[in-house]
């Protein structure tokens, strides 16, 4: 049983490590990327395999209060509709769709980023915690399946604590795990989020009936469907490893970006050292950490890692090709389409027939087709574009 906190874990404060010289380090990636003068950008990214795009929650995240009108909400996020729409882009290089699964209290996994849902009945708001509902009660929130009946009134309390109308393009159910392997395009993968409330404290116990209830949906259902478990919980990432071994584990971390009162969630060499520590197979990093220190893809690496990226600067397309050149695997987006895009013009690496090896757990991490085209970057602009990560990571 989760119990509550006596003091909030994820109080965040200022990291108080020194700041690395991010410009010295990217002046040394440009210094590489345009040593030899007959290959440039292209060349630096030779051998390498094709980036993959990752749909976050989806087709994208609902962020109600961006000032953006793309991210705000052109479909409902983690639902039937916002996996297939991402699926639908038509690139090769969106190989898999993330969203964030949680158990209701009689044991159905479901799909659902927020820790809390919110509904307004008579003019009162009122919030539960998804995890205390049943499988009925949440599913009669939102859109329903059956157009006779009248869902509740979706709400969603933003970080500022403002409560905000969930109001979307395109609408869509709330689903559960089973519904997605039923109805989401077999093209696409599917990265699974376990999701855990920071505000609470699992015991192992929990923690097992929770990811065994998950585990039961993906091997009944997932019939050869590439799948990727991950989780910002350190002991939920490394229990879904001990529980199984068919389907590759990642640890998600901010890297330092924030600072928790778990140490493990603190630092990219802290990730390095529970993966390794515990077989996982990969870190899911914030890119500003990545971008702020741009020497850890290679002591990632190193310890035989795969590494993918999450964060808003992921839909910039130039902040993700400086990825690409750096040894990204895979980045995690809103802008599925537009990235997807422009990763299609990245250079792609030349790979031998069969060279994937044993068409095991990451396959379609490295066996999306093969793009066309270069990006056009001079040194010149290579260089500028790289002394303005900094800026952006500010």
């Amino acid at each position: 049983m989760a119990q509550p906190k006596a003091a909030r874990a994820a109080d965040v404060v200022a990291p108080a490590m020194p700041e690395p010289d991010i410009a010295a380090e990217l002046d040394a990636l440009a210094a590489r990327s345009s040593s030899s003068p007959t290959r440039g950008t292209a060349g630096a990214a030779e051998g390498r395999p094709p980036l993959v795009v990752v749909g976050h929650r989806g087709k994208g995240m609902n962020a109600l209060a961006s000032p953006d009108p793309r991210t705000r909400g052109d479909v409902r996020e983690n639902t039937l509709r916002s996996f297939n729409d991402a699926a639908a882009a038509g690139h090769p290089a969106v190989a898999y769709v993330e969203f964030d699964v949680q158990v209701t209290k009689d044991g159905c996994p479901v799909i659902f980023h927020d820790n809390f849902i919110y509904t307004e009945e008579n003019g009162e708001i009122s919030g539960k915690r998804v995890t205390d509902l049943d499988l009925h009660e949440f599913l009669s929130y939102g859109p329903q399946r059956n157009q006779d009946k009248a869902g509740k009134p979706l709400l969603r309390k933003l970080k500022d604590g403002r409560i905000l109308r969930w109001e979307v393009r395109s609408e869509d159910a709330l689903c559960t795990l089973r519904e997605a392997f039923e109805g989401v395009d077999r093209r696409v993968g599917f990265n699974v989020e376990l999701k855990f409330d920071d505000d609470l404290v699992y015991t192992e116990a929990a923690l097992t009936a929770v990811l065994q209830a998950v585990l039961k949906v993906v091997f009944e259902h997932a019939d050869g469907r590439p799948i990727i478990f991950s989780s910002f919980q350190p002991d939920a990432a490394q229990l879904i490893r001990k529980l199984q071994d068919k389907y590759p584990v990642y640890f998600l971390t901010n890297g330092g970006t924030q600072i928790y009162a778990d140490p493990r969630r603190n630092s990219l060499e802290e990730a390095v050292s529970l993966c390794v520590a515990s077989g996982l197979q990969g870190i899911v990093s914030e890119v500003r950490a990545i971008l702020r220190r741009p020497s850890a893809v290679a002591e990632i690496k190193e310890a035989k890692l795969s590494l993918m990226t999450y964060g808003q600067l992921n839909n910039v397309p130039e902040v993700v090709y400086v990825q690409h050149l750096m040894g990204v695997d895979g980045v995690i987006v809103d802008l599925v389409r537009e990235i997807a895009e422009a990763v299609s013009a990245f250079p792609a690496a030349a790979r031998e027939p069969g060279s994937s090896e044993g068409g095991g757990r990451c396959e379609r991490m490295e066996a999306v087709a093969t793009a066309a085209g270069t990006p056009s970057f001079s040194p010149r602009e290579m260089s500028f574009l790289l002394r303005l990560i900094p800026e952006l990571v500010q």
